[in-house]
């Protein structure tokens, strides 16, 4: 941690005199350290009291506990009613009031990010004109208008809370059953009936087909260039996981482009591997600032298949499902990865501590961010003693916090997570979780600083601080103000905040005034505010404002 006192400056707003400042200043400069962003200083006061300073200078201690950036995310699935809607037919109140409790299931539990399942089987929640029907899940029947735009609703909802949407789109599954009558008449699939097949109890779109891959892949710019998603995100499905005793009929498309490639299964993986590096290439290109992730089935390889491979004995994605998402990380062509890393820490099989250690290995030397994906819908298994344990998920993040390279976590179900079984997500929320956390930054999609806000003020209002602050509309815009608040005999300015200890709020840039109403402060005490802005890619403002007061 740095010793020097961050440099001072006051604004305007409240006029002092310049032996204040300076004897301030020189007060202040004779400090040692004190602890995370504080300093020590002589007995002579070096801060004025409700004066608003310009802070540059970061400390650079770190928290396991409290960490300043984390992602934090609810996966909320919406096929055969997982999630939400709860059951299709709902009236357009009923399936609002839903996503608004989701979401604010997730602001309580100090989450920062929703994966809503918005295309669960080539059908749509969201205005679109490219032929993919509205989904059942909406209203009971493919095709039928449900009345509003779900993902408009969601995303303007989500962000009035500080929540990160990103738009969660299965890529290949057409339906839930193997009948193409069962899809509208209009659906693409059935309009184009060569383009899909019947494997297992289900309905594919086929990889191996490029006018497929294309198509596709225009719904998701098309979504992504009218839509204020955060993200697009996809799950695990690309070829169809296996069935026993069925091979995936295939056979004829590969003899048509197969190309220069002798093995049906390195065809396959190609396919997928084309249509990941082109979804992502082509979201960069219509919103650079988007994030594209994809949360694939946890083992890439066992190491008895490949020396690369991870210490585990399971399926494996590389040879069962063609995916060769070791490659896509490599490549970086996606932002992040959520491998599903639904088994408990010491299973024979797939031990979850050892995948933690796996994944960090393959995103070390890249761009690409690693959340895990947890087992909510496992807490309370009654067939494995481990998922017995209220401590299970809880202790899954102290493993993380150990692992520098696992940036965040995602929670499979949203009503398993609301269900808080064992109460293994309230112990998992006291542990790590008692502190909100801003998004972890993206500097490859866009590193620019958005403008430093400016607080205006901080009065008492009632018991508690109405804190107001301005920020600019130019520049970088802005997404989110972050709020630190602490109790402070206020002896030197502190450093910009470093952790996420003190972190109180982070509230969506709605206007350039705006406030925040603090009810967590004790009279009579004395506190620092502090603020920063914070760009959609993660990026905060090279400076901070802050306030010291007396309540």
């Amino acid at each position: 941690m740095k010793t020097e006192m961050a440099p001072l400056s006051l604004s305007l707003a409240n006029p002092v005199s310049r032996r204040a400042v300076l004897s301030a200043a020189v007060a202040g400069l004779a400090g040692a350290a004190l602890g995370p962003g504080l300093l020590a200083a002589p007995a002579a006061a070096a801060v004025i009291r409700n004066h608003v300073y310009t802070v540059s200078s970061r400390n650079t201690a770190t928290s396991a506990t409290y960490p300043r950036t984390e992602f934090r995310a609810l996966w909320t699935a919406s096929v055969v009613n997982i999630d939400w809607p709860s059951k299709s037919g709902l009236t357009v109140a009923a399936q609002q009031s839903e996503l608004r409790s989701i979401l604010n299931l997730a602001v309580s539990r100090n989450l920062n990010a929703v994966f809503l399942q918005v295309r669960p089987a080539a059908d749509r929640m969201w205005k679109s004109t490219l032929g993919e029907p509205w989904s059942r899940y909406l209203t009971g029947t493919q095709g039928k208008d449900p009345g509003y735009d779900p993902l408009a609703y969601a995303i303007s909802e989500a962000h009035k809370r500080g929540i990160a949407l990103h738009a969660w789109i299965n890529p290949f599954r057409v339906g839930m059953d193997t009948s193409l009558n069962s899809l509208v008449a209009s659906h693409p699939a059935r309009l184009n009936p060569s383009w899909s097949f019947a494997y297992g109890p289900r309905r594919y779109y086929n990889p191996g087909i490029p006018a497929v891959r294309n198509y596709i892949r225009s719904v998701v710019i098309d979504l992504v260039k009218r839509y204020d998603v955060d993200g697009v995100h996809f799950d695990d499905y690309f070829y169809p996981y296996p069935v026993s005793g069925q091979s995936i009929p295939d056979s004829s498309t590969y003899a048509t482009y197969k190309g220069s490639f002798t093995s049906i299964s390195s065809w396959r993986r190609n396919n997928i591997n084309v249509f990941v590096r082109d979804t992502h290439n082509a979201i960069r290109a219509a919103k650079p600032r988007v994030v594209f992730g994809i949360s694939p089935f946890g083992i890439w390889a066992n190491r008895t298949s490949s020396t690369l491979g991870s210490a585990t004995s399971g399926l494996e994605s590389f040879y069962a499902l063609y995916a060769d998402t070791r490659r896509w990380v490599k490549d970086g062509w996606v932002d992040y990865i959520a491998p599903q890393l639904y088994w408990y820490q010491g299973y024979t099989v797939a031990n979850y501590n050892v995948l933690v250690d796996w994944w960090a290995k393959q995103v070390a030397g890249t761009n690409v961010k690693l959340y895990t994906g947890e087992a909510a819908y496992k807490v309370g298994d009654p067939a494995t003693a481990a998922w017995r344990d209220p401590n299970e998920l809880r202790d899954h993040l102290t493993k993380c916090r150990q692992v520098p390279a696992v940036r965040g976590h995602a929670y499979y179900n949203t009503t398993a997570f609301r269900e808080n079984k064992l109460n293994a997500i309230g112990i998992l929320k006291a542990r790590h979780y008692a502190r909100p956390s801003l998004p972890v930054p993206y500097p490859q999609l866009n590193a620019i600083r958005p403008y430093t806000p400016a607080i205006s003020k901080a009065v008492r209002e009632g018991t508690g601080v109405r804190l107001s602050w301005t920020s600019s509309s130019s520049g970088e815009p802005i997404k989110f103000i972050a709020i630190w608040r602490w109790e402070s005999t206020g002896t030197v300015v502190p450093y910009i905040q470093s952790t996420g200890t003190y972190l109180r709020a982070v509230r969506r840039r709605t206007a350039a005034a705006q406030s925040w109403l603090d009810t967590g402060v004790v009279l009579g005490h004395s506190y620092w505010y502090m603020i920063q802005s914070i760009s959609q890619t993660g990026i905060d403002s090279s400076r901070a404002t802050a306030i010291f007061i007396r309540v």
